[in-house]
């Protein structure tokens, strides 16, 4: 299992676009992707779990990836937060 902490940089948020882009992008590996923020966990894999976590900009998420792929997972998946998720 690994993490890595990752801030929304998104002015309006994880809102359906930009949690579609997150999902695809976790989909592609066979980890299990979550995140954590506060007191809440979502499935990073589900456009209904992000959307639900109501993560608005400026929010830091704690990725945690746990399978065969974990690293390359975590990488890729904090490389398109930081790079603002196509925003």
């Amino acid at each position: 299992m690994v993490s890595a902490a990752a801030v929304i940089k998104n002015p309006t948020g994880l809102h359906l676009r930009p949690a579609g882009i997150l999902c695809k992008e976790a989909l592609l590996y066979k980890s299990k992707i979550s995140f954590k923020i506060g007191n809440t966990t979502a499935n990073a894999k589900s456009v209904l779990s992000v959307l639900g976590a109501c993560v608005k900009s400026g929010d830091e998420l704690t990725f945690i990836c746990e399978g065969p792929d974990e690293e390359e997972a975590l990488a890729a998946i904090v490389k398109i937060v930081e790079d603002g998720l196509g925003e």
